[in-house]
């Protein structure tokens, strides 16, 4: 009985000692429990890491291109270690930005009003200058019989045709295509098999329809453009029917906690850094191609009104 007494005491002053290993932010060389910013200041680390994220929108090998590419730049410029955290899709964009695995994202409209208002007090810092009036791009295989569409009226052509957006929480590649195939009389169920497709990226949606998997789909501009530019899309075989009027977009958007994080006025700095890179700088016009653009400028919550809306109305954003 003394010896069983004895070894309970042994391992109870045991558990006591390793009891912070189980806590948040006490573990023993493990991943820590805590949010990234309580873990960094329960370890004492001098200098945060700003992490940085972008929508999946086109294919890995363009992302990890351009991000580490942004990453460096910023470093450069802001004097804090910056790294890039490529994520599996739309929806892990806005749950690693809610739950402050990232603190800086490249969101596509709707992704972005998602984001903030799962995020309160999240900053919209800025868009390209394509953004302000970005477009999409009806597309369609040169033998499904699809001729170039007018006004959205013309969408009712698609009917019964075989169609693909690309994500389901894309802004150019679903969400306005579909508020602007509703203006035309357009219904998701008017398709072929009573459904749209999702292929998940702009690059894949060109792709299937080149193919001929699908009859016509539906693409941001930008990428269209860079996929004819770059001969991955085949004009004999991918045409352009229509092109949609113009709507704001893409934005970065920063944590709400910034400034406490890397220090006061930490957000402007950040903000002021973006809007001025230029295609005069080597570095910075490398990054300004990739995206697409010829500069970024300030951008605010109210430029994204209509996306709200337009997701509260096909029930992507409740």
């Amino acid at each position: 009985m003394a010896i069983r007494k004895h070894w309970a005491a042994v391992l109870t002053g045991l558990s006591l000692v390793l009891l912070p290993a189980a806590l948040p932010g006490g573990n023993l060389g493990g991943p820590s429990l805590l949010p990234p910013a309580q873990a960094e200041q329960a370890r004492g680390q001098a200098k945060p890491v700003l992490r940085i994220g972008a929508i999946p929108d086109q294919k890995p090998e363009k992302l990890n291109r351009l991000y580490p590419l942004v990453a460096a730049e910023l470093e450069r410029q802001l004097g804090v270690p910056v790294t890039y955290v490529p994520v599996v899709d739309y929806t892990a964009a806005v749950t690693a930005f809610r739950t402050g695995d990232l603190d800086l994202v490249w969101f596509g409209g709707l992704t972005g009003v998602q984001a903030r208002l799962q995020k309160p007090g999240a900053q919209v810092l800025a868009q390209r200058d394509i953004d302000v009036a970005f477009h999409s791009v009806f597309i369609a295989n040169t033998t499904s019989g699809l001729k170039p569409i007018r006004d959205v009226k013309g969408l009712t052509e698609l009917k019964g045709k075989r169609f693909t957006f690309g994500s389901e929480s894309s802004t150019s590649g679903r969400l306005m295509p579909q508020y602007f195939l509703a203006k035309g009389g357009v219904k998701l169920s008017d398709f072929a098999g009573g459904l749209p497709g999702f292929s998940g990226s702009h690059d894949t949606t060109i792709a299937l329809v080149q193919s001929g998997a699908y009859d016509a789909g539906v693409v941001n501009e930008q990428v269209w453009r860079t996929s004819l530019h770059d001969g991955r899309a085949n004009r004999a075989k991918v045409v352009a029917i229509w092109r949609t009027p113009g709507y704001s977009d893409y934005h970065w958007i920063g944590q709400p906690n910034l400034d406490q994080r890397f220090g006061k006025g930490f957000s402007r700095k950040l903000q002021a850094a973006i809007i001025s890179w230029r295609t005069t700088n080597p570095q910075q016009k490398q990054i300004l191609g990739l995206f697409s653009a010829q500069q970024f400028s300030k951008s605010t919550a109210a430029n994204y009104k209509q996306i709200e809306q337009v997701g509260r109305q096909i029930g992507k954003i409740r």
